[in-house]
């Protein structure tokens, strides 16, 4: 790989948000709906509970562009009449949720971190994940933050300011879909969905603490589609892999706008308490191969490169059959630098000269190198693309799942693209673990496996083939089961 990090970026631990994750807003959707059947409280109380909450760690982190309490209140009392009437709607009805501010969202303008964006207009269209949402009773309690269109792995934007780490406030949150990882691992909701288009469901996450997952592509169905094309993946970000099945179940549902979605998905949550209590049962005889750095190819932090290789052996434990192998991944972050900086030229192509320096100055500069690339530049990192997925096919063939860090680093200085000092040039550099997989279009997920030594979370990766997006979450489940995705919440609380 390219990039090599030149420090390991560690340095004590600064100021966290307050948390404890007590009382409503601490707990996970299964429980709200659990609380909700037994009469024990009330969509309503939750909504206050998270809106509380939100409120109390805003300031701090930054993880919202916007909250309209009075909505999601009313959508609270409506929820609340149903369950009275022992009539819930849907997987989630009652659950708060919140949005990165990249998916429609009527009744409020979706300005992707932009200047360039006029609020005015009707903003009268929910994207399709949205409106499934909708259709299964959840609570939308708000937006969260985004880099300017979402083109990086933090998440700052002109629009917004910074988004900050909940267990280190000086320290990015990771983007692009840092609002909602921040927000999830703050109790500021049990439920967020993101998009990832080279790791950024995956990167916030794991820098955060929390359970994300990039489904195959076309799993979760996307409207409009994305200038980054089928790069962009939208996903669950939650506390565990339990709660992101559910919320898979719902926001995979069909949606003809998008004619790229894959046929209907297999129920997830099924899939997953078709043995309780057993976690060995998840992944039994499942072949893992564990890759601890691409071959000797990325230089991972020690501490992180502990905790993945705990997780490899948990899942041994649990009865998988896990060997250290390497995937044939050479470097491919030329082919996906053209896709992805021709994928942000596209998104500013309508704007004139004005409009362009209002923009992101890292964005400038990966639009100007977008336009420079010519139609058979592009064709030919589609090429290496194909190549790359033909080779992944191939390892599966072989292994069931590969394990791998999520990064090879812990959260570093917010307001930065790459960490000081690393000799990275773009974000890209310190996420060799994760884009591939977009280029692959493979289902891949990160868990929680522990903290480095200035207590930032560590995640570990686990990918599986195309449309084995089931065999992910069992994995995934079967870690948090066995008490093995367990981290500390932000200040320990």
């Amino acid at each position: 790989m390219t990039d090599q990090p030149t420090s390991d970026h560690t340095s004590p631990a600064g100021p966290a948000a307050p948390t404890g994750l007590t009382g409503l807003a601490g707990l996970t959707a299964r429980q709200l709906l659990a609380g909700y059947e037994r009469g024990d409280f009330s969509p309503v109380d939750a909504a206050r509970a998270v809106l509380e909450r939100i409120e109390a760690v805003q300031p701090l982190v930054n993880a919202f562009v916007r909250v309209d309490s009075e909505a999601a209140l009313a959508q609270a009392e409506a929820s609340a009449r149903r369950w009275r009437a022992n009539e819930p709607r849907g997987l989630l009805d009652g659950v708060p949720v919140s949005v990165k501010d990249l998916f429609l969202q009527r009744g409020g303008p979706t300005l992707r971190g932009s200047r360039t964006i006029s609020p005015g207009g009707a903003w009268d269209e929910d994207a399709p994940a949205v409106a499934r949402l909708r259709e299964h009773g959840a609570v939308l309690v708000g937006k969260t933050t985004t880099p300017e269109f979402g083109w990086k792995g933090v998440t700052d934007s002109p629009l917004d300011g910074v988004t900050r780490n909940p267990y280190d406030l000086s320290r990015t949150s990771g983007g692009s879909s840092g609002g909602s990882a921040a927000a999830v691992a703050l109790g500021a909701a049990p439920l967020s969905i993101g998009t990832d288009g080279g790791g950024s469901v995956r990167i916030p996450a794991s820098f955060c603490g929390i359970f994300g997952l990039k489904p195959t592509y076309g799993r979760v169905p996307l409207y409009p589609s994305s200038p980054f094309g089928t790069l962009a993946h939208a996903g669950p970000m939650t506390r565990d892999a339990a709660d992101a099945a559910l919320l898979l179940d719902v926001i995979s549902g069909a949606d003809r706008r998008d004619w790229s979605q894959l046929a209907p998905a297999p129920a997830v949550t099924a899939a997953l308490t078709a043995a309780p209590g057993d976690a060995g049962a998840l992944v039994k005889g499942v072949r893992v191969a564990y890759s601890p750095s691409f071959g000797g190819q990325v230089a991972v932090r020690p501490a992180v490169a502990a905790a993945v290789r705990r997780t490899a052996e948990r899942l041994a434990e649990l009865g998988a059959y896990v060997e250290e192998a390497d995937p044939d991944i050479t470097d491919q972050v030329e082919a996906f630098h053209t896709l992805w900086f021709s994928g942000a030229a596209r998104v500013v192509q309508p704007l004139g000269a004005r409009a362009r320096k209002l923009l992101d100055p890292g964005l400038r500069e990966i639009v100007a190198a977008g336009e420079r690339y010519s139609a058979l530049d592009y064709l030919a990192a589609v090429d290496a693309r194909m190549e790359l997925g033909r080779r992944l096919g191939r390892f599966h063939e072989s292994y069931d799942l590969l394990v791998t860090p999520t990064l090879p680093i812990t959260a570093f200085e917010a307001g930065a693209e790459v960490p000081r000092g690393s000799g990275y040039r773009r974000w890209t550099g310190w996420t060799p673990f994760t884009y591939p997989f977009n280029l692959t279009q493979q289902p891949a997920a990160t868990v929680p496996c522990g903290v480095d030594e200035a207590g930032l979370p560590i995640g570990a990766q686990l990918i599986a083939a195309r449309h084995a997006d089931v065999l992910v979450m069992r994995a995934a489940h079967a870690l948090y089961e066995s008490g093995a995705a367990q981290v500390p919440p932000p200040t320990g609380g």
